[in-house]
């Protein structure tokens, strides 16, 4: 007899501090941003625990590390190397470290743990180093390198990477055989519309479509388990669906956003198809209390969904374990 088919929701979260923005933000400004993106962490794993919510957590290695001596001697043979330097989170490191209060915005492992402990959480990665494959400069060896550190460090605490996600949603199709031979199973990919095809365009159209698309139907955003193929010897591609932006402080862009999201998570449901959130636990920074109420409001929706439709949370590894 045939299995009854169910929606799938899934959720996978950029976890990299200041790793993530060190290139186009000032420390300095942040120390708040970012302290409060780590007392938030246990609050959104109390919310996934109680709606049983399964997420892939893709951690920058760096932040395994205790302290900067830790991460000096993790620091690779082969570094990634871009030709703007600015990008390099080994020349940041060098330099920040100096500074008395940096090792809150770099280092978690404690909250790492955490994650770990918890039901239904993955520890995926985000590269040791939020390292950038489409960037100038750097290749695959350095890539290997890279990803290499993150497997060991995260090897030496008991887990086991199967997931990536590529920093700045750069995915290079020459580095999948590496993920893949480092353990790599599966990898979040771009959705399907033009304006995410080049993860590195910037241009003026790129970015209205790409903020616009959380406030005006830009298509589907919904697909069936169907649509996922393992090709032999390469990661499975898992497409995300909606990036799950800030807080707005706008009344009416706010309520246009979570409204796109709970309708797009129940057509997911009644359709039977998967439906991938995604965002960075720093985004809640601003408005910590704020963004933990939308959040409630779309894991509540899922509780609703699940009674009526037998919707289901999976995060990316119980995803691939069904694509033969």
């Amino acid at each position: 007899m045939n299995q009854k088919k169910y929606g799938i929701f899934t959720i996978s979260l950029d976890f990299e501090l200041l790793w993530g923005v060190f290139d186009h933000t000032e420390p300095s400004n942040v120390f708040e941003y970012f302290s409060n993106t780590k007392k938030l962490i246990p609050e959104l794993l109390k919310e996934f625990s109680q709606h049983n919510i399964h997420v892939t957590w893709a951690v920058v290695g760096m932040l395994f590390n205790k302290g900067w001596d830790e991460w000096k001697r993790n620091i690779p043979v082969v570094q990634s190397v871009y030709e703007n330097s600015k990008l390099s989170a080994y020349n940041f490191g060098m330099e920040f470290k100096a500074d008395p209060d940096s090792e809150i915005f770099c280092f978690a492992p404690e909250l790492i743990d955490t994650i770990k402990k918890t039901p239904g959480q993955e520890i995926g990665t985000h590269t040791y180093s939020h390292y950038y494959c489409g960037e100038k400069g750097q290749d695959v060896k350095q890539f290997e390198a890279d990803l290499e550190t993150a497997v060991k460090l995260a090897t030496e605490q008991g887990i086991s990477l199967k997931s990536l996600v590529f920093p700045r949603n750069q995915l290079n199709e020459d580095y999948l055989k590496v993920c893949y031979q480092y353990g790599i199973e599966n990898v979040r990919s771009n959705p399907s519309s033009w304006y995410w095809k080049n993860p590195l365009d910037s241009n003026l159209p790129t970015k209205i479509a790409r903020t616009g698309d959380a406030y005006v139907n830009f298509g589907k955003k919904t697909y069936p388990l169907s649509n996922l193929q393992r090709q032999e010897g390469m990661p499975l591609q898992q497409p995300a669906s909606r990036f799950f932006r800030p807080y707005e402080e706008n009344f009416f862009l706010h309520n246009v956003k979570m409204r796109r999201i709970l309708n797009e998570m129940e057509n997911a449901a009644k359709n039977a198809e998967i439906y991938h959130l995604w965002w960075h636990p720093h985004n809640f920074g601003n408005h910590p209390q704020e963004s933990l109420k939308d959040l409630k409001s779309i894991l509540d929706h899922f509780s609703k969904l699940k009674e009526k439709y037998n919707f289901q949370s999976l995060n990316m590894q119980e995803i691939g374990a069904k694509i033969s």
